[in-house]
């Protein structure tokens, strides 16, 4: 297999600094939007990297919750790879690949956990087998085989079948503060538009343009 061959040309309009929002979260939800639009897969996938007690980084992809002037929300199990990863090193990175538009986002900052009520509050928004299955995995453990998950989930839709289907104290949602945001522009001859968002000493947003 030949790798080094394979490329495409971007040639998607360009990006100029009077083209962007003056806060960077505003500017994401314009751009969001038409990944929306653009009907494509996942619009609000995206890549997480943490970084574990030994300096090893990981990367595993969730779906963006809500997004607003605080940052960025995610969800998932309190004692999974990540979860761990948090607890000793709070520095996260978020990427957002939207390759169809030719386009990317990445943003860095810190993130703390959401209040119970916050987390229980979107847990029971979600469908019903998606909540059984927060109860069945412990996720990012060993498992003999995809049986016996099958069966946890079976064991799970019996304890809740005549109820509500209660929050596990191990699931909860992380939000993410950002204090940089980097949009990406896909341009001819690999000269791409990169401007990133940082916060100054009195907590300001400026941006810069980036080389290629």
């Amino acid at each position: 297999m030949k790798l080094d061959d394979i490329r495409r040309q971007y040639s998607q309009h360009g990006l100029e600094r009077d083209m962007l929002a003056d806060e960077p979260v505003v500017q994401f939800e314009r751009w969001l939007q038409d990944a929306i639009d653009a009907k494509l897969s996942d619009p609000t996938a995206m890549t997480i990297a943490t970084v574990d007690a030994q300096g090893q980084p990981s990367q595993r992809i969730v779906l963006l919750k809500n997004v607003d002037e605080n940052g960025f929300v995610f969800y998932t199990n309190l004692e999974s790879k990540k979860a761990s990863d948090l607890a000793v090193n709070n520095k996260i990175s978020l990427h957002f690949p939207w390759h169809f538009i030719n386009r990317q986002v990445i943003v860095y900052g810190e993130a703390e956990p959401l209040p119970a009520s916050t987390a229980l509050k979107y847990f029971l928004s979600r469908p019903k087998e998606s909540q059984l299955a927060a109860w069945a995995s412990a996720q990012s453990r060993p498992i003999s085989s995809r049986q016996a998950l099958l069966e946890k989930f079976t064991e799970m839709k019996n304890r809740f079948k005549d109820g509500d289907i209660s929050l596990p104290k191990f699931w909860g949602g992380y939000l993410v503060k950002p204090h940089k945001i980097e949009f990406w522009q896909g341009r001819e001859n690999r000269l791409h538009d990169r401007f990133i968002y940082a916060k100054n000493d009195q907590q300001q947003w400026q941006v810069q343009r980036l080389n290629p």
